[in-house]
């Protein structure tokens, strides 16, 4: 049987999770300068698999607006090509049969307030889930209750630091969100 303390290490590293997660889907929005964490949420259909494009291609920074593409199997470079530009990252790749030149262009007033809106979403699924790990929570510590394996006292205080955990980690994700909106409506 579950005790207190357990049921909250185990939402706060599930919330943990749920920040880093967070801070990772933030580094594939484009901001004006080429990154290669902007093609980390890029699939391309392999062989009938979709798979992550890092594990088919070795990508570079070859300059501050521009990424290059280069696959390991050359077959796939047409694949690879369309995914990219099936992608909501707005980029127009090329390609010389070898390698795929992706320019960064510099993002219009307009686009970066449409990226803004992408962070965002992206900032209130992950505050979802956050809230999603504190009602499991919550549900936990009422069954401990129910089986009367701890007293009203006792969960009163395991919800209230459950409940500091869900704003702990909620705040942190706005930081996160506050700091990449700053980034990409730098001109």
């Amino acid at each position: 049987m579950a005790t207190t303390d357990e049921l909250i290490n185990e939402a706060q590293q599930r919330m943990d999770k749920s920040v880093e997660h967070a801070r990772s889907e933030f580094g594939t929005v484009r901001t004006g300068r080429a990154s290669g964490a902007l093609l980390d949420r890029i699939e391309v259909e392999y062989y009938g698999t979709p798979t992550p494009l890092k594990q088919l291609a070795t990508i570079s920074v070859p300059e501050a607006r521009m990424l290059t593409i280069q696959p390991f199997d050359p077959s796939s470079i047409k694949a690879i090509e369309k995914a990219i530009q099936e992608s909501d990252l707005g980029l127009t790749p090329s390609n010389d049969g070898k390698l795929i030149r992706l320019p960064i262009p510099q993002l219009t007033e307009e686009r970066r307030k449409e990226l803004v809106k992408v962070v965002r979403n992206l900032a209130e699924e992950h505050r979802v889930a956050v809230r999603d790990i504190r009602r499991d929570a919550m549900k936990g510590l009422k069954e401990l209750v129910d089986n009367g394996d701890v007293g009203a006292d006792e969960e009163h205080r395991a919800e209230e630091r459950v409940q500091k955990l869900t704003d702990e980690h909620t705040k942190h994700i706005d930081d996160l969100l506050k700091h990449k909106e700053q980034e990409v409506m730098e001109v």
